[in-house]
């Protein structure tokens, strides 16, 4: 064998005294063996260098063992905590992600073309905007596999694996409520359909059930901290302090640091009540001390791949409720 030869299957049989077919099965998890074969066939490929091409193999097999990943807001704290705990899950798998970067303004159509041609075996939508695009490529997609996680969908060609939202909601004005405020605000990223997350409703429905009223609802337009701060900084500004909410729950924990950033430099000696929703790390920090609400990223990958990897479902299991993170922003301290 020459310095430049890249060592094959059938120099590994060769060596290894077996057929090229068990050269195959020693490198193929859960493929039926023994262990002295397994031992001798890879002790020749260590001597040779050899590396199984795995992608021929997948493709000969009908399974690429690929799973495309559709992500936008790259920039959410939220969507790089998904993106690190789905990649950590599908290489338990077996499996690697192909990143398909869907950030708004792009050609969603030529990036899922993409996905297709490379043969994909699933799809995972991690986007947080689902446009009526998206729902005409996914019916054009109707083969391949695709989940989408933590947004609802009226789509029937999307799994859907996402947490109760609107209990979610209710559990965060009745911890608010018992803060004893009185008027509540409500601060929301995109102007979609709030069918797809649910927590306004449930958060609007339990204040009203309570005797109290959604006093205000301020739209972002983006999931954007420097969006939030201007916002919340117009809000305090137009509106006397006698006025204001007392408790404002954001969509998100990346609008709630921004309202939490605008109250101290617009409004310290103000109070007013914020809890935020994802609980990405900054959530925790001392420093803001966010109440947030985690929605157990953990679980609802794992179920999403369930779905996709295995066609196992759980229809209402534990990954359907998050977690109320309590901290102290939820107490109206002033910031000052």
């Amino acid at each position: 064998m020459t310095k430049h030869h890249k060592a094959t299957a059938s120099d590994v049989a060769e060596k290894a005294g077996v057929s090229k077919w068990t050269v195959s099965r020693a490198f193929t998890p859960g493929a039926s063996i023994s262990d002295s074969a397994r031992e001798s066939v890879l002790a020749a490929a260590a001597e040779l260098g050899y590396r199984p091409n795995l992608l021929a193999r997948s493709l000969s097999q009908k399974r690429t063992h690929i799973i495309g990943v559709a992500i936008d807001e790259m920039k959410n704290p939220h969507s790089m905590m998904m993106l690190d705990m789905v990649t950590k899950q599908l290489q338990t798998r077996g499996y690697m992600a192909l990143l398909l970067n869907i950030t708004a303004g792009e050609n969603y159509r030529a990036v899922m073309a993409m996905a297709d041609q490379l043969q994909v075996d699933g799809i995972l939508f991690l986007a947080t905007v689902l446009t009526q695009e998206w729902a005409a490529i996914a019916q054009d997609l109707h083969q391949i596999p695709l989940v989408q996680v933590c947004r609802n969908t009226e789509s029937e060609h999307i799994d859907v694996v996402n947490i109760d939202g609107y209990r979610a909601g209710e559990e965060i004005a009745g911890l608010l409520i018992e803060q004893g405020h009185r008027r509540f605000g409500y601060m929301k990223g995109p102007d979609t359909q709030s069918s797809h997350l649910l927590r306004m409703e449930g958060y609007r429905d339990r204040l009203i059930t309570s005797g109290f009223q959604l006093d205000r609802v301020l739209t972002a337009g983006h999931y954007d901290r420097q969006r939030g701060f201007q916002l919340m900084s117009e809000y305090l500004q137009a509106t006397p302090e006698s006025e204001r909410v007392e408790a404002l729950f954001c969509e998100n924990d990346v609008l709630a640091l921004g309202a939490l950033e605008a109250l101290r430099q617009v409004a310290p000696s103000s109070a007013m009540a914020v809890v935020g929703f994802d609980d990405i790390d900054e959530a925790g920090s001392a420093n803001w001390a966010l109440t947030s609400y985690s929605q157990r990223i953990d679980r609802l990958v794992e179920e999403a791949l369930n779905r996709l990897l295995d066609n196992r479902t759980t229809a209402d299991g534990a990954w359907r409720h998050g977690e109320l993170r309590v901290r102290r922003s939820h107490l109206g301290e002033k910031q000052a």
